[in-house]
């Protein structure tokens, strides 16, 4: 049994090498080693494998053998070859094929989130985010990194979509939304219109067929690809969604992205730092907050308190910390993020409670949902 000081020293040695964990799963993801092992017909050895990559035959095999230990594939030696496979994490979460699939997601961390991260004590020294030291962008420029070319664009979008095929459903199911007939999605720069039958008993079917649906415009993250506007219309089966994003973003993700509820999903283009809210019973602010300063963050609540119906309110969805703010792990690394990469950082319950309140709005829930993210349902 190792003593408490080796064990200390174990610890302070993988907390050493995390960055090349993170660079073992980029490499693999980039290299295409889960897509080549889903396709295969039966499990490949590492000279297979490097043979249909055109990577060489020592670094394949030591780039699998690891992925072997992260559990992200798994060997099996037959006549005294290794021959592998992927594992349920990596069918799930890596294959491009996957409906679950992070790989977009992961893309844009290892080109642009990385990058960034590589100046986190300058980020900690100045307090602002890196994208100047990075990419030579200026600071105040949240997004401009992100969409500095239309290739970098894309895989942005493409890498939220990958986080909502995940976590979209669990944060909009999170509460009863069933009570807000009309539900506004608010994004960073730009949203959608979301369009929604109010509840009605079954006897009244012929009144609300012949009642015209109410559309109006909401926000959506910019880099939006329509995704959670999917969930959203595959959860509430009476909403139509309508993105509103730059004009950049739209028409990127009208040229790359089907949609199947084409009927119910449609695009246009705002921005909603300047733009009137539109009216609405419910605001959903997805990944918005953690970006933006307490001031700003509060111009924008209460933007859309004004905006809100009476009995109507909002939809927080973030990472919570802690009440304390020292955990959970992964929301202080976003919250670390959030200073490497924009001006905000994520928040307890209790500092999300006081925004809301400092805006007017009175009831406010928090629900923790197990997953990335979490909800707050805060009405007036």
């Amino acid at each position: 049994m190792s003593s408490p000081e080796e064990q200390a020293f174990r610890l302070l040695t993988e907390y050493s090498n995390g960055f090349m964990v993170s660079q073992v799963l980029f490499a693999a993801c980039e290299l295409g080693v889960f897509d080549l092992l889903a396709e295969a017909p039966e499990p490949l050895g590492a000279a297979a494998v490097a043979a249909r990559l055109g990577t060489s035959s020592h670094g394949t095999e030591l780039l699998l053998d690891t992925c072997v230990s992260l559990k992200l594939l798994q060997v099996e030696t037959k006549t005294g070859k290794a021959l592998y496979q992927n594992t349920e994490l990596s069918s799930t979460y890596l294959v491009r094929a996957s409906p679950k699939c992070q790989g977009n997601m992961l893309r844009y961390l290892a080109r642009t989130t990385y990058l960034c991260w590589g100046h986190l004590t300058q980020a900690v020294r100045d307090g602002r985010n890196q994208y100047l030291e990075a990419f030579g962008v200026p600071s105040d420029q949240l997004f401009s990194a992100i969409y500095r070319s239309e290739d970098e664009r894309l895989l942005f979008m493409r890498g939220l979509q990958d986080v909502w095929s995940v976590s979209g459903r669990p944060v909009l199911g999170a509460f009863d939304l069933s009570p807000f007939p009309l539900i506004c999605d608010i994004r960073r720069f730009g949203g959608s219109w979301v369009t929604m039958w109010p509840s009605t008993p079954a006897g009244a079917l012929a009144a609300r067929i012949s009642r015209p649906p109410v559309t109006f415009r909401v926000r959506l993250f910019p880099g939006c690809s329509g995704a959670l506007a999917k969930e959203c219309t595959s959860l509430y089966p009476a909403c139509r969604v309508a993105v509103f994003d730059t004009p950049e973003v739209v028409q990127t993700a009208e040229k790359h992205f089907s949609f199947p509820e084409a009927a119910r999903i449609s695009f246009c283009e705002g921005d909603f730092f300047k733009d009137p809210l539109p009216e609405a019973d419910l605001y959903l602010l997805a990944r918005v907050l953690h970006d933006w300063t307490d001031e700003r963050c509060s111009r924008l609540l209460a933007r859309i308190h004004r905006a809100c119906k009476p009995g109507g309110g909002v939809l927080v969805v973030e990472s919570l910390l802690a009440a304390d703010g020292r955990g959970p792990l992964t929301a202080q690394l976003y919250s670390l993020n959030m200073l490497v990469q924009t001006e905000g950082r994520e928040r307890t319950p209790a500092q999300y409670r006081a925004l809301l309140a400092a805006a007017g709005f009175r009831h406010v829930q928090c629900r923790r949902t197990g997953g990335l993210y979490d909800a707050i349902l805060a009405t007036r």
